[in-house]
C-alpha cells in the first residue's frame, strides 16, 4: 500500500462516523488502515451495503500490500511472510519480521531429532520488553527416502508445539510423503525448480499449501516460473533467487534481492511481487569449522534482514550466532515512528516492602529496562513507576513537556499507590528531572518526601549507600 494519506482512504469509506468499527470517526479508521491496526472487513457498512461495493473494491485494492503476504502454518503460531510496502524502513515501517526457520534432517536419530526440535521451540531471549524466539522448523530430506521423510515430519509435528513447517526436498515424491502427514498444518514446501516444477505445482494445488520457487541467479527464469504458477491459480508463492555464502556471487545475491524488492514496491511489477527466501544455512557449505560457519551464517542473516529477506532457513542454535540476529531483527522491524514502550504503572523489583524506595522513570522501554536491570542486579528491592511519556526518555520528555510534576502526581493517583503504608514514603526522581523537585514537594506535601537520584541509573547502588533510608 503506497497510500500514506488517511484523507485519501477516507474518501472510500461511508463517511457516516457510525462507530461500528470501534473508532470514533471514519477518519480515525482510515488512519488505522494505514497503520494496519484496522482491517477493511471491520467496516461493516462497507461490507454489508451494496451501495458501497465500488468503494469496497477500490479500498481493498488500495490497502493491499505491495509485496504479497503469504501465510504459513495455522493457529496462533501462524507466520506472515512478506506483506511489505516500502524499500527502506525509514520511509514508513516494516510490518512482518522475517521468520527464522531452524533445520532438522530426516537422517537424525529419533532421540537427537526430538532434542533438537525441543531446543528450537523453547529457545527464548528477553530483549527490551519482548521475548525473542524462533518461529519455524525446516525439515530437510537428506536420505531422499519418502518413508523416512514422512516419519521425520511426523516426529517433528508430535514434538514441535505447533510450529509452522518448511518441507525441504527437490524430489516431488518426498514432498508428497511429507504433505500426506502435514498438509493440514499448511506447511511451506521447498522447492519447485526448472526440473520438477510441474509435479511440485500439482502438489501445491492438490494440498493447497504455499510453495517456494527456486531458480538460483536467474531472475528472468524466476519471473517466468512465478507467472506460470500464477496462471495456474497458485499465488501463495515465495521466491528463492539463490543465496551465495561468499565471494563475488554474494554481491550478486544482494543485488538480486534489492532488484526484486524494487520491482515489487517501486515499479509495481505484480507478477514478481512475492516474498523472498534467504538460505544463511549455506554458510555451512563453505567450511568444516562450526564456529566459523555459525559466524558467517549470522553475518548473512544480518545482511539480508536489512536487505529484504522475508523468510530464512538457518542451522546454528548457538547463542553467539542467534542472539545478534534476533536483536537486529527486532530493531529493524520496530516501527521507527513509535518508540518502544512499556505499559505505564508501578512495577515491583525483587520483593519490595514498606522500607523500599520508589524510583521514577518514563515508559520508554530502553530507559525502563535499564533502570530495572540496574536495580535488580544490585539486589535492591524497590518499586519503579513508569510515567506515560509516549515512549520518550527522561531528558527529552523533561525538555518537551511530556514529563511534568502534575503528570507525575496524576500517575501516582491512577496507580493508587499507598504512601501511608510506607515506612519511608519517598519518591526518587532521576537526576535529569531534578528541576521538578520543588513543585513536587508542594504537590506531595504530607504524603511523600521528594529525593533526587543520580542521572545514571548505574550509580543507584552508590546513591543508596549514601542516601537511603532517608533521614
Amino acid at each position: 500500500m503506497k497510500e500514506t494519506s488517511p484523507l485519501n482512504l477516507y474518501k472510500q469509506l461511508p463517511q457516516t462516523n457510525c462507530k461500528k468499527c470501534g473508532e470514533e470517526t471514519c477518519m480515525a479508521f482510515a488512519a488505522g488502515l494505514i497503520a494496519r491496526t484496522r482491517k477493511v472487513e471491520e467496516c461493516t457498512p462497507l461490507i454489508e451495503e451494496k451501495k458501497y461495493a465500488k468503494k469496497l473494491a477500490t479500498l481493498r485494492s488500495t490497502v493491499a500490500p505491495e509485496l504479497k503476504m503469504v501465510y504459513v502454518g495455522v493457529g496462533d503460531k501462524q507466520v506472515k511472510v512478506g506483506g511489505e510496502d516500502v524499500m527502506y524502513r525509514h520511509q514508513m515501517t516494516f510490518f512482518n519480521k522475517p521468520p527464522f526457520a531452524f533445520d532438522v534432517a530426516d537422517n537424525m536419530e529419533e532421540a537427537k531429532l526430538i532434542e533438537r526440535v525441543k531446543k528450537i521451540t523453547t529457545w527464548r531471549k528477553f530483549y527490551i520488553g519482548k521475548w525473542q524466539g524462533v518461529e519455524m522448523i525446516a525439515v530437510r530430506s537428506v536420505t531422499d527416502d519418502p518413508a523416512k521423510f514422512a516419519a521425520c515430519v511426523k516426529t517433528v509435528m508430535a514434538n514441535g508445539n505447533g510450529f509452522p513447517l518448511i518441507l525441504c526436498s527437490f524430489n516431488p515424491a518426498v514432498l508428497k510423503a511429507g504433505l500426506e502427514v502435514a498438509s493440514k498444518e499448511k506447511p511451506l514446501i521447498y522447492a519447485a525448480t526448472k526440473d520438477n516444477w510441474k509435479e511440485v505445482a500439482q502438489l501445491a494445488y492438490d494440498y493447497k499449501v504455499p510453495v517456494t520457487l527456486s531458480v538460483p541467479f536467474d531472475l528472468d527464469g524466476l519471473k517466468s516460473m512465478a507467472v506460470t504458477f500464477a496462471e495456474m491459480g497458485l499465488t501463495d508463492l515465495v521466491l528463492d533467487p539463490g543465496t551465495a555464502p561468499n565471494g563475488k556471487m554474494l554481491q550478486q545475491t544482494l543485488t538480486n534481492f534489492i532488484n526484486l524488492r524494487r520491482a515489487a514496491v517501486e515499479e509495481a511489477q505484480r507478477d514478481i511481487a512475492y516474498p523472498v527466501m534467504v538460505l544463511p544455512i549455506n554458510a555451512w557449505l563453505t567450511t568444516d569449522d562450526p564456529v566459523r560457519a555459525a559466524y558467517w551464517e549470522s553475518v548473512l542473516t544480518a545482511a539480508f534482514v536489512i536487505r529484504g529477506g522475508a523468510i530464512m532457513i538457518k542451522h546454528s542454535t548457538e547463542p553467539y550466532s542467534m542472539m545478534p540476529d534476533m536483536h537486529l531483527r527486532f530493531n529493524i522491524y520496530t516501527d521507527p515512528r513509535t518508540p518502544v514502550q512499556v505499559k505505564p504503572g508501578i512495577y515491583k523489583v525483587g520483593n519490595p516492602g514498606p522500607e523500599s524506595p520508589v524510583f521514577l522513570t518514563t515508559n520508554f522501554a530502553l530507559t525502563y529496562y535499564t533502570v530495572e536491570s540496574d536495580v535488580a542486579s544490585n539486589g535492591i528491592d524497590a518499586y519503579i513507576i513508569a510515567i506515560n511519556t509516549d515512549g520518550i526518555g527522561v531528558q527529552a520528555s523533561v525538555a518537551g513537556g511530556q514529563l511534568s510534576p502534575v503528570k507525575i502526581q496524576d500517575s501516582f493517583n491512577e496507580a493508587g499507590f499507598d504512601w501511608a503504608g510506607q515506612k519511608y514514603p519517598a519518591m526518587v526522581l532521576p537526576g535529569m528531572a531534578a528541576k521538578f523537585s520543588g513543585e513536587l514537594e508542594d504537590l506531595f506535601a504530607g504524603k511523600a518526601k521528594i529525593m533526587v537520584g543520580p542521572e545514571d541509573s548505574g550509580r543507584i547502588i552508590g546513591w543508596m549507600k549514601d542516601f537511603w533510608p532517608p533521614k
